[in-house]
């Protein structure tokens, strides 16, 4: 009989969760007991000024639910210097949160003072690999907590790239010591778009240092996929959830839904779809 994997990077397997949503609000937070949801994603930049509604229902939050940070504004990717003021801020509500880890997107947003409020891709380069974690490492450092870098959906590539996406995650993960929050549906989405295998992706990243799992829906417009969000799980994703939780062992997951926002039983119901899988993954595992 097989022996239960170690936490990834020492990370607990938090289980199963949903993001934390607005029109959720009520769901997650009125009730007298809390939602069956083992924990919550919040996006950092939502909750990181101080006072007002956000706020208190952070405050909420807490007081039921495990909640675990993801950000949108790091721009591990950038060329100017990393935003300190935005990482002291980040910092400080990692304090009040206790998330045991902090994630973000393997990305650039903007330049020379711009923010384009989008998750850019980089290029698959040596240099790039050693801008990044450089800076990977800088903000763990200060941070305090281990950072997760996830990969993202992209729509173009750049001809300077000398090697595939999975082996440029590897190499900064590896060079950086940080962790990897898989994307299935960012996999699947890209693989699309740029016509790859996506098993390749899942079985090419290290799989000791995945220690958070995202699903969640896209738009497909017949050439093209766009990563959405707006969707149920189609099953070519879950398929890929369900390869990723073989190579890795039980991993946080966390169901992604931030357009046409379903009703609250069907974000449960889409949780409920993960945990028959890894609980049919971990029978298989100890068979």
């Amino acid at each position: 009989m097989s022996t239960k994997p170690p936490a990834r990077l020492g990370l607990p397997d938090l289980g199963v969760g949903v993001g934390m949503r607005i029109p959720h609000y009520a769901d997650l937070l009125d009730g007298p007991e809390p939602a069956r949801m083992d924990w919550l994603e919040i996006i950092s930049e939502n909750f990181m000024l101080p006072g007002g509604l956000p706020r208190y229902n952070l405050g909420r939050a807490l007081s039921r639910y495990q909640l675990v940070q993801h950000g949108v504004s790091l721009s591990i990717g950038a060329t100017e210097a990393l935003d300190l003021e935005y990482l002291r801020k980040l910092k400080a509500l990692i304090g009040e949160t206790k998330t045991p880890w902090v994630s973000d997107h393997l990305c650039w947003t903007g330049a020379h003072g711009v923010n384009l409020h989008d998750l850019l891709p980089l290029p698959y380069t040596e240099e790039a690999v050693k801008h990044v974690a450089a800076r990977a490492r800088q903000v763990q450092d200060i941070l305090g907590v281990r950072l997760l870098l996830e990969n993202v959906s992209s729509y173009l590539t750049y001809t300077s790239s000398t090697m595939t996406e999975w082996e440029f995650l590897t190499a900064i993960a590896d060079e950086a010591d940080v962790g990897l929050l898989l994307d299935c549906n960012n996999i699947y989405v890209s693989s699309f778009n740029h016509g790859f295998d996506p098993r390749d992706f899942v079985d090419g990243v290290p799989h000791a240092r995945v220690a958070q799992i995202h699903l969640a829906g896209h738009t497909n417009y017949g050439k093209y996929i766009i990563d959405t969000h707006s969707a149920p799980v189609i099953d070519p994703v879950w398929q890929l959830y369900r390869q990723a939780i073989e190579r890795c062992g039980p991993v946080s997951t966390l169901i992604e839904w931030d357009d046409d926002i379903p009703p609250f039983a069907e974000l449960c119901a889409e949780a409920e779809k993960a945990r028959v899988i890894r609980d049919e993954v971990a029978r298989d595992r100890a068979a």
